[in-house]
């Protein structure tokens, strides 16, 4: 494995710190694109329509060794369940298979099941795109309570070029790279820090494309979906079972798009919203994001956690400390991604684990650093290297630009006061990288596709759905929607209901009632 890679990352971005199912109806708002919701009963295949052919199990497969423990060891992820197993491989793609660029890449994969999974069951494909490591989403979820699903099938995870275990892309310095990933030094001066991190991207820019040169543009989500397309070859099986989580749900609609014929069952757990410019989509980010603190917040305050009465009053009061630098070298930039890894990560977060976060606030707080220590490594972690910035600036299409983000920091600054200015700001990350051209949907696609998501999501928000389905409606395609309500990411390792709903769909390709609430 090669995470060793991140983790020697974590530790020179260091300085940052020491420098259940219930049925219901929708609240879902109604959008042009969208069609009625068909409430009523349970959708299975329509009248006179074929059913979805079914995934298969594999013919051949990879070279899987077993990574268990140092996964769990290297993610921190606590004690392993009993009869857990995870298997990690590699596999060669093409670089670009239209012939425009040779050469080869080489992708990562994990398997997840258990020692009682049965092995005549087609997989489930999961890719969580560039805002996660497929793999470590995958591990994150093994280690919480997905024994039913993961003891129904196996799950394997696929890693986005350069991202988590996958080939890695070192095209920055660690100056560089330390610029974009920490605002600190841009918060507290009279620097501009729209105009400072414009400069760092543009820099990051010019230093990754050199790099990649002549391969600068195989890092989008449709050369991802042809990564998924050769690994289902390797695996000799003519339809996949596909599940897409945060931007991975654009790798998978990609897929549908270029490779439809072979998609068995197609689930899109909290996509991104179709048509929406670099403000849109970050907004719903942050949307999402604040909506997630507060849900923590709510349940922190009924558990009489360390942060007070008003925990959100309390995180405030932290960001506006760290964005003056009274927080040492903790700034404000690294505070928000720290949230952001708690909020989004993909293992569940039981009281003892809230608590414990709540613990670590409040010491740093009381000017302790320890406590937040290992949350901020593990997050820094998590995003900072090269291949998610070559991979999140492949896809962004209609970037901001300065004067837009200069307003957005001021307005979401103030609407949105934990994470809006920070994200304002990096907004600048990709405002140089060649503007991506946007992404086609699929024009065709008659198969039923179950779609989930939260009321609270803090990796894409959850306004992205209703143009989802209405883009799958429009190709032809019968979609339904499950919303957990409550806060997290992704939607399907949280709520043991989400869960169920995925088993039933891929098991016969039968659809829930559309509008379905699953409580927290």
């Amino acid at each position: 494995m090669r995470w060793t890679r991140a983790a020697l990352l974590a530790s020179t971005l260091s300085i940052l710190v020491t420098t259940a199912c219930g049925a219901g109806p929708s609240n879902r708002p109604g959008v042009a694109v969208e069609r009625p919701h068909e409430a009523g009963s349970v959708q299975t295949t329509a009248p006179g329509e074929p059913a979805p052919p079914a995934p298969e199990v594999p013919k051949a497969d990879l070279a899987w060794h077993d990574c268990t423990a140092p996964t769990f060891s290297l993610l921190s992820l606590g004690a392993m369940p009993q009869g857990l197993v995870l298997e990690c491989a590699e596999y060669t793609t093409q670089v670009d298979i239209g012939g425009n660029v040779s050469g080869n890449f080489r992708n990562a994969a994990m398997r997840a099941r258990y020692d009682r999974t049965p092995k005549d069951v087609a997989p489930l494909i999961l890719t969580s795109g560039a805002d996660r490591s497929s793999t470590a989403t995958l591990a994150g979820l093994a280690a919480g309570p997905a024994s039913a699903l993961l003891a129904a099938r196996p799950i394997i995870a696929v890693d986005r070029r350069g991202v988590g275990s996958s080939q890695p892309i070192t095209c920055m310095t660690d100056p560089l790279r330390k610029t974009l990933a920490d605002q600190a030094q841009f918060t507290r001066g009279a620097t501009d820090p729209v105009d400072a991190v414009s400069t760092a991207a543009r820099d990051a820019t010019v230093a990754c494309l050199d790099f990649l040169a002549p391969a600068q543009a195989v890092f989008d989500s449709p050369h991802a979906a042809d990564d998924i397309e050769q690994l289902r070859k390797q695996l000799q099986v003519d339809h996949l079972a596909l599940l897409g989580s945060g931007t991975g749900a654009t790798v998978a609609l990609n897929y549908a798009r270029k490779y439809g014929d072979h998609v068995g069952r197609l689930v899109l757990d909290s996509p991104q919203a179709v048509g929406l410019d670099a403000n849109g989509r970050t907004e719903q980010r942050v949307k999402g994001q604040e909506a997630a603190l507060t849900a923590y917040a709510q349940r922190c305050a009924s558990l009489n956690c360390s942060l007070g009465a008003d925990p959100r009053a309390a995180i405030i009061d932290l960001m506006n400390r760290a964005g003056a630098g009274q927080l040492g070298d903790l700034s404000a930039a690294a505070l928000v991604t720290t949230l952001n890894g708690y909020l989004g990560d993909s293992r569940a977060q039981g009281n003892p684990q809230l608590t414990e976060f709540a613990d670590a606030l409040s010491a740093l707080g009381r000017g302790d650093h320890g406590p937040i220590t290992p949350f901020v490594l593990r997050a820094a972690a998590a995003i900072a290297n090269d291949g998610q910035f070559v991979n999140r600036c492949s896809d962004n299409h209609e970037p901001s630009t300065p004067d837009k983000a200069r307003g957005l920091e001021t307005t979401w600054g103030t609407q949105y006061p934990i994470f809006g200015k920070v994200a304002a700001i990096d907004l600048m990350l990709c405002s140089a990288w060649p503007a991506a051209t946007p992404l086609t949907q699929p024009d065709k696609f008659n198969q039923p596709v179950l779609v989930l998501g939260g009321s609270a999501d803090p990796v894409t928000g959850e306004d992205g759905r209703p143009t989802v389905t209405g883009a799958l409606n429009a190709a032809g395609a019968r979609t339904a929607t499950v919303v957990w309500q409550g806060w997290g990411h992704p939607t399907f390792a949280h709520s043991g209901c989400a869960q169920q709903a995925l088993a039933d769909y891929l098991t016969d390709a039968k659809l829930p009632e559309d509008g379905t609430a699953c409580p927290a």
